[in-house]
């Protein structure tokens, strides 16, 4: 799959390898299904449910395959309208979608090279913030482009939940989301310059390596600053 939307993932990748200071030997482009039939097969006999974006983990002894499927028309749509030369409502989904699945392989495979474990809540929660970060950095980027709201409104306020999700899965994605609201209004207070200074980028790299309780204690106790 390196031929396909090469650019467009491996710029997602490497732009969130620079911010948080993380350095992969994995490449995403090596991981990329966009079938929808080769995803049926991948999850053969699972309960997941069809989606856009869907990281696939498989564990075994000592080992995890992954791939990572991102729906073959959304990437279409996205290297037609590339987010980096114009954002704007029509390209801001699809880019967001790509992002996600993006931030979730970036995520876990950096944390499993250091055998650490992460949580669904967690990939939830700091794809919510990549997003942020990767919009306002496009932002700074493109003076003249407009959301038609602004960037926190149009990211976490009345956010939609696919019907189909389970009632656990709605409450795992309603607290991400929450989470994520509270530390990215948290970091837009404290850092409202666009631009990415030290600062910022020091506490970006610090909430990255902080495991899930550590990241929630950190966000209530801003929340009370």
């Amino acid at each position: 799959m390196r031929d396909a939307f090469p650019e467009l993932l491996r710029g997602m990748q490497g732009q969130l390898e620079w911010l948080y200071d993380t350095g992969l030997e994995h490449d995403v482009r090596d991981y990329l299904v966009t079938d929808r039939d080769i995803l049926v097969a991948l999850t053969a006999g699972s309960s997941c449910r069809a989606s856009d974006e869907q990281l696939i983990v498989v564990e075994g002894d000592g080992s995890v395959d992954l791939a990572l499927f991102v729906d073959h028309g959304v990437l279409a749509r996205l290297a037609a309208a590339d987010p980096g030369e114009h954002l704007s409502r029509e390209n801001l989904a699809d880019f967001w979608t790509v992002l996600e699945g993006v931030s979730h392989f970036h995520y876990l495979v950096w944390n499993a090279g250091f055998d650490k474990s992460v949580t669904l809540l967690e990939l939830e929660m700091q794809a919510e913030v990549d997003k942020y970060v990767s919009t306002r950095l496009l932002l700074r980027d493109l003076p003249a482009t407009t959301l038609g709201k602004p960037l926190l409104t149009r990211l976490f306020d009345d956010p939609a939940f696919d019907p189909r999700l389970a009632p656990e899965e709605r409450d795992r994605y309603q607290a991400a989301t929450a989470l994520a609201s509270r530390y990215c209004a948290d970091l837009e207070a404290r850092f409202p310059v666009m631009a990415l200074t030290p600062d910022l980028l020091r506490e970006l790299r610090t909430f990255y390596r902080l495991p899930q309780t550590a990241k929630i204690g950190r966000i209530r106790d801003r929340a009370f600053a």
